[in-house]
């Protein structure tokens, strides 16, 4: 398995998200800001969450992003599948052509691998990282040095 910035960057997006849009929707360039992630790069990832059923706009002042269904509903793999990531740890794609058009030595290893991840990551939402001490920890201590660094730039000195 190959989990690329792509899959790691939308989960880390998706529980920014769970956390902070609790009270109000959530900006993009919040999420941004917090888990430095290109505003862009962060633009196309929800454009496919968003087709997936899994985030919604709110437009007008106070807008952003919401989660479309409760947290407890939303598990890792869907996430990352919903971004076009593969959970495959064979190098055929799943396809058993991975020599000479048939499936090679390994192939049942590196299947029943792609199967254990792909089961543990469905085994996680994101209402069981949203309760992890150390999730919320990082989450404010991120908000917190987001704002004190707005408001250094802001009033410098």
């Amino acid at each position: 398995m190959r989990l690329t910035t792509k899959g790691r960057y939308a989960v880390t997006a998706m529980l920014d998200l769970a956390f902070h849009s609790q009270v109000k929707p959530v900006t993009l360039t919040d999420i941004a800001a917090r888990q430095t992630i290109s505003l862009s790069y962060l633009e196309q990832l929800f454009a496919r969450l968003r087709r997936a059923g899994m985030v919604k706009g709110v437009r007008g002042p106070g807008g952003g992003y919401k989660l479309c269904r409760k947290t407890s509903e939303i598990n890792i793999a869907d996430i990352i599948s919903a971004v076009d990531e593969s959970l495959d740890s064979t190098k055929c794609g799943g396809e058993a052509n991975c020599q000479k058009d048939q499936a090679c030595l390994t192939h049942a290893l590196w299947m029943g691998l792609s199967e254990q991840i792909r089961n543990y990551l469905e085994d996680i939402s994101l209402a069981d990282l949203l309760e992890k001490n150390q999730v919320q920890d990082v989450a404010k201590r991120q908000h917190y040095e987001v704002h004190q660094a707005i408001e250094i730039h802001r009033h410098p000195e």
